[in-house]
């Protein structure tokens, strides 16, 4: 303790100098945290000096570490407009892109889409390409190939019509109205219709390539399958199991007699099979009216089953194996044709696969007629 009268109580005499007792220390109990206070600015980042700067270096100091801080702040907000002009840059250049895609696929359908304007002068195959499921939202839709169709019939050097299937089948309309259509032109007479199955053509496709007056196909092609198919599923069961109510309101009393989620009564079953008949025997009744008395009389054919090619020779459901290649040495005496299918516009093409995928991505793909050929 020191006797000196000038010292004030409540200070302490430190190293430095008097130290203010009363005055707050970093060592104090804070008593909301239950530790130690930190002053105003100690947690903080402190501009950098040097032991022993004055007031005025250490101000200057802490000026340039604001100025810096500033800095770095507005560059990352240069930086951000910079990453958000270059977004918006990319996204009205993709829309541009589509714009400008839409714009030559039109063109193109109008100017450029007509195979007449290269139609050669010598003799050749007209082709018709039925690939795919045969659908009204498919390629192979019957207003595409029946104007493919009358494109190759008009076309004065072509020596015959080719229908080049590969399809499984699919719609009943759609089929039934490319057959007609064939029909119409082979009574014309002008010239040959003749139809050449490369992997597969069943069903709806037989349908359309019994219309043609001959009839090819490869050894180990697929041919066949004259029948009519319906498949749903039954879910009564299940939907009772889970607990859920299924509320459907009709005006009239049949009118959901198909919904998954209600049983099949026999009354309901025995008319779905009589539409189903009816359909098939319009199916039967064509495909003799086309191939005449050349199919043979084996109750089989039109029970549903399908046969190699060679097999159908003996049926009556082919006319010769071969390929296309060899029908158009016998026919024009070289490898020639022109392909006259209209062709998909690029877009669309686009827009009707990616809904096609998403759509099986999601399981919603559901056929336009429950009935299929």
């Amino acid at each position: 303790m020191s006797d000196d009268p000038t010292r004030k109580e409540g200070t302490q005499e430190g190293h430095d100098g008097p130290v203010n007792s009363d005055q707050p220390n970093e060592f104090k109990e804070d008593p909301w945290t239950e530790g130690p206070e930190v002053p105003p600015g100690k947690g903080a980042k402190q501009p950098p000096g040097v032991p022993g700067d004055d007031a005025e270096t250490l101000r200057e100091r802490q000026r340039l570490a604001q100025l810096e801080m500033m800095d770095h702040w507005i560059g990352g907000v240069l930086t951000e407009q910079r990453r958000t002009r270059r977004w918006k840059l990319f996204f009205r250049l993709m829309f541009l892109a589509v714009v400008l895609a839409a714009l030559s696929a039109a063109l193109y359908s109008l100017y450029w889409d007509s195979p007449s304007v290269a139609t050669p002068t010598q003799r050749h195959l007209g082709i018709v390409k039925i690939d795919g499921v045969i659908a009204s939202d498919s390629p192979a839709n019957a207003e595409r190939i029946i104007k493919g169709l009358n494109r190759a019939w008009d076309a004065k050097s072509a020596a015959a019509v080719v229908l080049h299937i590969n399809s499984p089948g699919g719609s009943p309309v759609q089929s039934q109205r490319i057959y007609a259509e064939i029909m119409r032109l082979r009574e014309q007479g002008d010239k040959p219709i003749i139809a050449v199955i490369e992997d597969v053509g069943a069903s709806g496709a037989y349908y359309i390539a019994a219309a043609a007056d001959e009839i090819v196909a490869s050894p180990v092609s697929l041919v066949g399958s004259i029948g009519v198919i319906y498949a749903g599923f039954g879910f009564e069961e299940a939907i009772e199991r889970i607990g859920v109510e299924r509320r459907v309101l009709t005006a009239g009393e049949n009118k959901a007699f198909l919904d998954p989620f209600q049983p099949l009564d026999n009354d309901a079953e025995a008319f779905w099979q009589g539409v189903l008949s009816q359909t098939h025997r319009q199916f039967i009744d064509d495909v003799r009216a086309g191939r005449g008395e050349r199919l043979s009389d084996s109750s089989d054919i039109f029970s549903g089953l399908i046969w190699s090619g060679e097999q159908s020779i003996e049926l009556g459901l082919v006319d010769q194996l071969g390929s296309l290649e060899q029908l158009s040495r016998d026919q024009v005496g070289n490898i020639d044709w022109v392909d006259y299918t209209p062709s998909l516009d690029p877009f669309e093409r686009f827009t009707r696969r990616f809904t096609e995928v998403a759509a099986e991505v999601l399981g919603i793909r559901a056929p336009n007629t429950p009935l299929r050929f």
